[in-house]
């Protein structure tokens, strides 16, 4: 029976995390459709896609008019109007570099998008968690009052007796009302963290909290060196300066070509009216007209170039510099998880010893003159391993959400 009412338990208290996991991915999904901020950077990379079109087209063609005053007059007749179009063409394969460049910028504007949206989605994790630990200090605190009620009442009894002094009681009321301001204290920051989490979600104040009555305590399924390699491969803000860097690459192409000849192709008609000699005049029509730029100020194409080279080489150290950052940072995160991993252990075993230790000093104190103070000592112990047990898990799961951020996931 006892393994039965076990196995309930435990599947009763799966069922309560998934559930609490089910609304928290609702809290996340409500984030990203709402959040102003991911719907900036969102709306930054729609407009990048529409760069590629831009660039890759054709300059417009010219089309020119000319009226002339004072007609020349030529052996078909005197010229009256003159109409040209023309069409300029950049070196080939300018418009595709351009081209390769604005797509590989769009890219790495959705890199952005995608690392906004992680930092959100940890952001909210870490406020849910907050939330939670709040809520439960709350419980255990209130607890904690109701156990010092029960030690009052023992103490009153004994006092009434004359088996102690009144000094057990004014003890026990101070331990109480120092709980009810730490109690007063911990609501109103809840109200403080539930408005937080609120602007993360751009929810207004009907949104509906549900809280977990205890966090999973899951491990994270990767290795260290598997977690490293992962936050170097797929980080959003080192894909994000790889797609940059391929900006660059094809910005120097385009800045190589922007050194060669263009060339431009039109055609013109000369409308002319009748001589002298009282006859039609004959339109002239000319095609083609050929036009070429010589890029001969050659400093300034090569300075374009240099541009680009330096650009690249910074580009460069500011991705390892980033990768430098990156592994440092995972290393204090990963060092926090193993420590609050630890401090779960650590706390969860202290909370059971000193709540055996208080049973037994109440069933003393009911029975013998124990010293109360030991009383005291022993019951803000339990306060405090208990606290320090869910502020542990706390903790572990916020540690996993930062590591999960720096993975880009």
């Amino acid at each position: 029976m006892k393994h039965i009412i076990k196995i309930i338990i435990i599947i009763i208290g799966l069922g309560q995390m998934l559930q609490a996991q089910d609304q928290l991915n609702r809290y996340l999904e409500t984030a990203a459709e709402n959040n102003p901020e991911l719907q900036a950077k969102f709306n930054e990379y729609m407009a990048a896609l529409e760069v590629a079109p831009q660039v890759k087209a054709l300059p417009d063609p010219k089309l020119a008019f000319a009226w002339f005053i004072s007609p020349v007059e030529t052996r078909e007749g005197p010229q009256q109007l003159k109409i040209s179009a023309s069409q300029y063409f950049p070196w080939f394969g300018t418009l595709e570099a351009k081209k390769s460049a604005a797509v590989q910028n769009a890219k790495a504007k959705y890199e952005v998008f995608k690392q906004t949206r992680s930092r959100l989605f940890q952001e909210v994790k870490v406020e849910f968690y907050n939330l939670y630990f709040n809520e439960r200090a709350i419980t255990i605190t209130m607890d904690n009052i109701q156990l010092l009620q029960s030690i009052r009442q023992m103490a009153i009894v004994k006092i009434e007796s004359g088996l102690v002094s009144m000094v057990d009681e004014y003890r026990i009321q101070m331990e109480i009302n120092e709980l009810e301001n730490q109690l007063a204290l911990l609501r109103d920051e809840k109200w403080a963290l539930q408005t937080g989490f609120r602007n993360l979600l751009n929810a207004g104040n009907d949104l509906n909290m549900i809280l977990p009555d205890t966090l999973r305590r899951s491990d994270f399924p990767l290795k260290k060196q598997a977690v490293l390699d992962s936050i170097q491969a797929g980080n959003h803000q080192l894909l994000k300066l790889d797609f940059k860097q391929a900006v660059l690459t094809h910005r120097k192409r385009a800045a190589k070509k922007a050194g060669m000849p263009d060339f431009s192709v039109g055609l013109t008609y000369t409308l002319i009216g009748e001589g002298e000699n009282n006859a039609s005049g004959k339109d002239a029509f000319v095609f083609p007209s050929v036009g070429i730029t010589i890029p001969l100020y050659r400093k300034k194409y090569n300075a374009m170039v240099n541009e680009v080279a330096y650009l690249e080489v910074a580009n460069q150290k500011k991705k390892e510099s980033k990768k430098d950052a990156l592994e440092t940072l995972f290393e204090k995160t990963w060092n926090n998880y193993q420590d609050a991993g630890r401090r779960i252990v650590l706390y969860e075993k202290q909370a059971n010893l000193a709540r055996r230790a208080l049973n037994l000093l109440e069933s003393e104190y009911a029975s013998e003159n124990t010293d109360f103070e030991e009383i005291l000592r022993m019951e803000r112990k339990v306060l405090k391993y208990n606290l320090e047990f869910e502020k542990a898990k706390t903790d572990k799961q916020a540690a996993i959400a930062f590591i999960r951020y720096l993975m880009g996931r």
